[in-house]
């Protein structure tokens, strides 16, 4: 039988993959007992900004035991407060899952329909056209999230008429794609759907990932494309911190054997990959959660993004190969080696208006690796907002920090 929430919807799956999240907030609770001895013995090793707090939490330690009792008394509250965590990560992921919160935003008019991808227009008429392109694993509504928080629709109302893709869930036909056929087929063709009907080329904008299919669709399509933006997309993958991309290149390749059977590399087995960017994230943010007010903002914005979050689609196996091994892995963006349709994808020989805005608290796309692209692409303007990844399309400072921006970006090149 199915568990259900409290008004009969069923529970909430997520956070995706579950076990996994809480196997690796277990663990690493339950192992404060034993790291007890290494830090108070200084074997622990620490990054050198935390070295000097991790010396004085040592000589606090050696102050506490050196009390009459204060070995005991000091494991009893690591103890105690190991289970606190525990519980208060437990209490949050339950009240996640029963939370009563549904996304409920009407989808705007379909105008154009390949496959399973389809081509939302947010409006108005007569407002400035603009193609945005999402990432291939991410729903697309990240940037129609809700109604306070929504890209498309500020944009609607300040004279832009934003056309987004939703790639949507691969089917048959999909999952015999490869980055050529959605760059080269699907996405030139919703780009050639918009110039045909508006008569003139249009800006393009991709977020993340979908930034990387834009930059190959601005070279193969210089005369329909107006301009092109960048929002945190990645170039240089092993920038900042190579030996994690190339970890994330080695844990692809135990789903390799399984890729051809099933066609596709499934949704719980990209959300482990980018658990592995920090393995402390679900115990930290559903140990917050547990204290929030479930009626408050604060809570169903966290459920709303939440709810995206765990709302993935499956990767294609040659996309995600590609992806995966070859950008992550071989750095093929950098090195000249990522080729759409036979030819390299090479920036230096983009000529339309760039610019690439740049979240400065990127973790999932560091700032020196979104930055190397458009370091590359003459005359690419740059803003380096301080947001983070999706903080920098949903959180408070999005409108200030990104949408505004772009938007007076668009009304200049479209």
């Amino acid at each position: 039988m199915t568990a259900r929430r409290a008004d009969g919807a069923p529970l909430r799956r997520g956070p995706r993959p579950l076990s996994l999240h809480l196997n690796t907030a277990l663990a690493m609770l339950l192992s404060s007992s034993g790291g007890l001895p290494l830090l108070k013995s200084g074997l622990l090793p620490w990054k050198p900004p935390l070295r000097q707090r991790a010396e004085d939490l040592r000589q606090q330690l050696a102050h506490a035991e050196s009390q009459p009792q204060g070995a005991e008394a000091l494991r009893e509250a690591v103890d105690r407060e190991m289970r606190r965590r525990i519980d208060s990560v437990l209490t949050g992921i339950e009240c996640y899952r029963q939370h009563p919160y549904h996304r409920d935003l009407p989808d705007p008019p379909v105008v154009w329909r390949e496959g399973a991808t389809r081509l939302l227009d947010y409006g108005p008429p007569g407002g400035r056209p603009a193609l945005f392109v999402p990432s291939l694993v991410n729903r697309h509504y990240i940037l129609d999230l809700s109604p306070g928080k929504s890209l498309m629709r500020w944009l609607a109302g300040h004279g832009v008429r934003p056309l987004l893709i939703d790639w949507g869930t691969p089917g048959p036909l999909e999952r015999r794609f490869t980055l050529t056929d959605y760059i080269a087929g699907r996405l030139e063709r919703a780009l050639d759907a918009i110039v045909e009907e508006t008569g003139r080329p249009v800006p393009i904008v991709g977020y993340c990932m979908g930034g990387l299919l834009t930059t190959a669709l601005a070279l193969r399509r210089p005369k329909a494309v107006a301009g092109l933006g960048l929002l945190a997309t990645p170039w240089d993958f092993h920038a900042e911190d190579a030996t994690t991309a190339k970890r994330a290149a080695a844990l692809f390749q135990p789903f390799g054997p399984a890729l051809d059977n099933w066609g596709e590399l499934p949704t719980d087995a990209l959300q482990a990959l980018f658990t592995q960017l920090d393995p402390m994230l679900a115990l930290k943010k559903f140990g917050q959660f547990a204290r929030m007010d479930p009626a408050s903002r604060a809570a169903v914005a966290f459920v709303a993004l939440e709810d995206w979050l765990n709302d993935g689609v499956p990767l294609v196996a040659a996309v995600a190969r590609d992806a995966l091994a070859g950008w992550y892995g071989r750095n093929d963006t950098v090195t000249g080696n990522w080729l759409v349709g036979g030819l390299p994808v090479d920036p230096s020989r983009i000529r339309v208006p760039t610019l690439a805005l740049i979240p400065e608290r990127d973790r999932i796309v560091p700032p020196a690796s979104a930055m190397a692209l458009p370091k590359v692409i003459p005359g690419a303007e740059m803003i380096v907002p301080p947001l983070g990844h999706i903080g920098m399309v949903v959180s408070a400072g999005a409108e200030t920090g990104v949408w505004r921006p772009l938007a007076d970006w668009l009304a200049a090149t479209g």
